[in-house]
């Protein structure tokens, strides 16, 4: 699956994940299981807690739920342009991705891979099937529904539906270079935030368990995605680059190996008992940070993650390279090949 990158994608699904851990980093490490009742809600009164209820949480996690969509869609119209059947491979991603979620589950119980796993095959054969219009209106349907009734898992389907719809109308690369719409949709979704924020005040504690959370999350999800559009047209691309595509070039890695790593700094630093969210967060920006690090000097040497690799494997059901190949390596075959015609001309 040679699909060809594109450059925003890999860091929107780094910004992804980056907030993703900063919410998931409390649950993955038990942060204040060990407190009394009085204790937790104080906790969670916090300037840093409440931050992250009104500017994070519920605002990354439908950003993923849309790339798994879109990958769907963008890997479905490579494999048919080669001329390959989708739907094998499209099976042995999700069941491979079901696997992985099991063994992820061990360490973290709340992941969500398995669930992405399973709704991926309920979803794949609208993804097959439908025309782009009615997987669509799929997609649209599905999604505005669940996110009446807070979202949450329930709007799975409809997002993958989304997401694979928004692949065959181009959006990615519409989003690359912030075409036409994406300003607009920066202000609408703007002004929407400011009742959705309010409705939300009006419904106080975690966010992801509340209606007004999630309908504020998914606008604000929206604006979040138009506002990095149109970043990534100016200098600030360098910045996000730097922060975010090496995350998002091995998402699927660093979701997992984020989950290890937070596990044992919870226990190590027993987060059982602590009164405040800061010193987790403080883990999980040191984790990305040395995930940042750690992705940068892999993918000098390696085409792909890790997981992303045997992943791939298990699609293709075949043997695929790993270690990437230099443009001195590279150029030695074809050199090779040169000489061979020059000499067999020379023969004849």
């Amino acid at each position: 699956m040679n699909t060809k990158r594109i450059p925003f994608l890999d860091m929107l699904r780094g910004f992804a994940i980056t907030g993703i851990l900063l919410v998931n980093i409390g649950d993955i490490t038990r942060l204040g299981d060990g407190l009394d009742t009085t204790a937790r809600v104080a906790g969670n009164t916090e300037p840093a807690q409440q931050v992250l209820y009104y500017l994070v949480s519920c605002r990354f996690v439908p950003i993923f739920m849309f790339l798994f969509g879109i990958s769907m869609g963008l890997i479905t119209r490579s494999l048919r342009s080669r001329g390959e059947r989708a739907w094998p491979q499209l099976m042995r991603r999700m069941v491979a991705l079901f696997g992985f979620g099991m063994l992820h589950s061990l360490v973290y119980p709340g992941e969500v891979l398995r669930e992405y796993a399973i709704f991926g095959l309920i979803v794949l054969p609208l993804v097959l099937c439908c025309s782009r219009r009615i997987l669509l209106a799929i997609g649209l349907a599905g999604t505005l529904v669940t996110f009446m009734i807070g979202g949450g898992s329930a709007a799975l389907p409809g997002m993958f539906c989304l997401g694979a719809a928004c692949a065959a109308y181009d959006l990615p690369q519409r989003l690359e270079t912030a075409g036409r719409g994406t300003r607009p949709g920066l202000w609408i979704t703007f002004a929407l935030s400011i009742p959705a924020l309010i409705w939300q005040v009006s419904q106080p504690g975690d966010p992801r368990f509340t209606t007004a959370g999630g309908d504020a999350g998914m606008i604000m999800t929206v604006l979040y995605i138009c506002a990095l559009s149109l970043l990534w047209q100016t200098r600030a691309r360098n910045v996000l680059t730097m922060l975010f595509t090496p995350l998002g070039r091995m998402a699927f890695s660093n979701y997992v190996s984020a989950s290890l790593l937070a596990v044992l700094a919870g226990k190590a630093l027993d987060f059982r008992m602590s009164t405040t969210v800061l010193p987790a967060l403080g883990v999980a920006v040191t984790i990305l940070v040395a995930q940042n690090l750690v992705s940068r000097w892999w993918l000098a040497h390696f085409a792909y993650g890790p997981l992303e690799w045997c992943w791939r494997v298990v699609t293709r059901w075949q043997p695929v390279a790993l270690r990437r190949i230099s443009q001195k390596q590279g150029d030695q075959p074809k050199r090779s090949a040169e000489r061979e015609v020059k000499l067999v001309g020379s023969i004849a």
